[in-house]
């Protein structure tokens, strides 16, 4: 994990975000993966466990680096302590597949939970309430398809860590062509210096979407949530656990009390059809994950470099077979 955090730290180390890291708040994050669940199961084989904890730290030094601004790195480093475990997996079990927002808790009652986190922020000037509202700090966060830090990081480490698609080289190549521009709302927006850089992050962005509408992925979150939902029905789990326990306390209740888990965890391939299987399947359309970066002089690369355009084609027509399965696995 060193390797790919070193990536993004700033010559100016934000050393007020050190006091953070260990509080009861953000320490939860660290048994929470980043890939809501593909950690569990031989589908994937991710180069090493990212939690969202890590993820949270490469977001708030992106932020850092981009902005200099200790509100704004303090919101980003707190981004995301309202996921639960297994993070937008859970949506699906709130039957929200299309937009993925139905899981979070709200951020500021959480901190306000947190004593000694409140007594930190009052150290630093903060008010907790300032981060209600992430919108506010559009270099941490915006709607897609514009690339802020946590979509940016988003991308590069599913291709780094997750895919193995790309190289370290190329994340830090496309990382140190990234400067602040003006979008056309008028706001500030991390963006490309360089065409030819941005065009690389492009392919980097089809990686990532295309990978996160499979119906690998799907069947990986779709059988989690209902496995969860079927814990919770035989009393085994309950809803706030999700936001309570660690991750691997409940890959243990899942295991030890159904078979499905162990075939599962051990499986390494999903096969598709257009046919409805006689195995426990799925089929459903999930979020479309995009971004569309800016390059200099604030202009959307769509708009100007014809690969492009056609990249953004193929991925607003993709859709995956009807159906997709896994062969030893029958029921739940």
């Amino acid at each position: 994990m060193n390797s790919y955090l070193n990536v993004f730290i700033d010559k100016e180390y934000p050393s007020f975000i050190d006091k953070y890291l260990n509080t009861k708040t953000l320490n939860r994050l660290k048994h929470i993966t980043q890939f809501c669940g593909c950690d569990y199961t031989d589908l994937y084989s991710p180069r090493f466990k990212l939690t969202r904890y890590s993820h949270s730290l490469v977001v708030a030094h992106i932020v850092w680096h981009f902005t200099h601004n200790k509100k704004e790195t303090i919101a980003a480093l707190f981004h995301d302590v309202g996921t639960p475990c297994f993070a937008h997996t859970i949506d699906l079990l709130f039957n929200d597949s299309i937009n993925q927002e139905s899981s979070e808790r709200n951020i500021v009652d959480i901190m306000n939970e947190d004593k000694e986190l409140i007594k930190l922020f009052k150290e630093d000037g903060i008010d907790v309430n300032d981060l209600d509202d992430l919108s506010k700090y559009p270099i941490l966060e915006n709607k897609s398809p514009k690339l802020c830090a946590d979509r940016l990081d988003g991308v590069l480490h599913t291709c780094y860590i997750w895919l193995h698609t790309h190289s370290l080289k190329e994340i830090k190549e496309v990382y140190n062509d990234l400067i602040v521009l003006t979008n056309e709302d008028g706001k500030k927006e991390i963006g490309f210096q360089t065409e030819e850089i941005a065009l690389k992050f492009v392919k980097m962005v089809y990686t990532y979407a295309m990978v996160l509408q499979s119906n690998t992925d799907k069947y990986v979150m779709n059988y989690i949530s209902d496995i969860i939902r079927k814990a919770a029905k035989d009393k085994l789990l309950s809803i706030d656990d999700l936001y309570n326990k660690k991750e691997i306390e409940i890959v243990r209740i899942l295991r030890k009390n159904y078979k499905s888990w162990n075939i599962f965890s051990k499986s390494t391939k999903v096969s598709d059809s257009s046919i409805k299987p006689n195995n426990y399947y799925i089929s459903f359309d999930t979020k479309k994950r995009n971004v569309i970066p800016l390059i200099k002089p604030n202009i959307r690369i769509i708009n100007k470099n014809i690969e492009a355009k056609e990249i953004y084609n193929q991925i607003q027509l993709y859709k995956s077979e009807k159906y997709g399965f896994i062969k030893e696995l029958k029921e739940l």
